[in-house]
Order: structure tokens, then sequence, then C-alpha cells
């Protein structure tokens, strides 16, 4: 074995910069507050998420690389439902009637810290979308 393979990064350390800078673009455009942020990503320490944060990068664990995923999902699923990036941006903060959602909002149920719920509401809107 060479030196160079025993230095390669992992499959999950080579995704943890782009889900990150993702993520965080993500929850810009969404209006997210710090604490929802951190919510959505697992609840990880204050210190390492203002890490992420700011260096958009580092070595994240499969639960988290799972979130950004399912919130990529969600992203991109709203961008094709909406036609325009505003409308597909204000949806997840709107209540919905949908027995899914009970009267709350897509993110109500997405801040219950629980991955199945950032599942959920990607199936819901792929269901949408007819996939």
């Amino acid at each position: 074995m060479t030196a160079h393979a025993l230095t390669r990064p992992s499959p999950a350390e080579e995704l943890s910069g782009p889900a990150l800078r993702a993520f965080f673009n993500m929850a810009e455009r969404w209006h997210l507050r710090i604490a929802e942020q951190r919510t959505l990503l697992g609840e990880p320490p204050e210190s390492t998420f203002y890490k992420w944060k700011r260096h958009q990068d580092g070595a994240l664990g499969r639960d988290t690389l799972e979130r950004i995923s399912y919130l990529l999902g969600i992203y991109k699923a709203l961008q094709i439902l909406f036609p325009n990036a505003e409308q597909a941006d204000a949806w997840l903060h709107k209540p919905n009637r949908s027995p899914l959602f009970g009267g709350q909002s897509a993110l109500d149920r997405m801040l219950s810290g629980n991955v199945g719920d950032l599942y959920v509401v990607r199936q819901y809107l792929d269901a949408q979308r007819g996939w």
C-alpha cells in the first residue's frame, strides 16, 4: 500500500465540505435561526456547529450526512414544485392542512429532531411531484 492510499480521505470526508456548504446556503435561503440549524443537523455541540459554519468543512458523521441528504432532497423538490424561488423557500414556514402536518408547517415537523421526520417530509414532497 502506498503512502498516498493511507492519506486519502474517506468518502464521508470528501462529502462533508460540499454537504456543509450546501446546508448553510439552504439555511440562509430558508431564513433558519441557529437553533433550527443545529436541530436539523442533529444537535451537534455548539462549538462543533460554529466550527462547521466558520470553515464549512470537517468530517461529518453518517447521521449528519443523512440529514443533509434529506434536506437537499426537500430543497430540490420545492424548487421543482414551485415556479419561483421565494415561493419554494417560504413553503417550509407556512401552515399545512395535510394530515401529515396537522396544521403546522413542514419546518415544525422537521424540527422534531428525529431524522425520520426529515424523511417523511422528503417523501411527501416527492409524492407531490409524482415521484
